[in-house]
């Protein structure tokens, strides 16, 4: 939107890049054998619509969710499927 950097670049330095930051070979890729931890987007819809009254409003735009390859997220509203887990620091690279 501002045009700082590509929306490429800001998946990646959300993705990819920490991942690999943290040592988890497993993660940060579309990539047969990986985690799929995936979030369908339409960027021409994205909105922030929480406000102060409703402070945990989910944000437009975003239609599915996948946790572990669970969709938690489906159309836009949030199912019971809780598959997610604290996983702590891989060893470094």
């Amino acid at each position: 939107e501002l045009g700082v950097i590509t929306l490429e670049e800001a998946v990646r330095k959300m993705t990819s890049l920490p991942a690999r930051t943290f040592g988890f070979r497993d993660r940060g890729q579309v990539r047969e054998g990986f985690w799929a931890d995936l979030l369908i987007f339409d960027p021409a819809r994205v909105a922030d619509l929480a406000t102060f009254e409703k402070p945990h409003q989910y944000s437009a735009g975003f239609d599915y969710v996948l946790v572990n390859g669970v969709t938690v997220i489906e159309e836009g509203r949030a199912g019971d499927a809780r598959p997610g887990r604290v996983v702590r620091r891989a060893s470094a690279n």
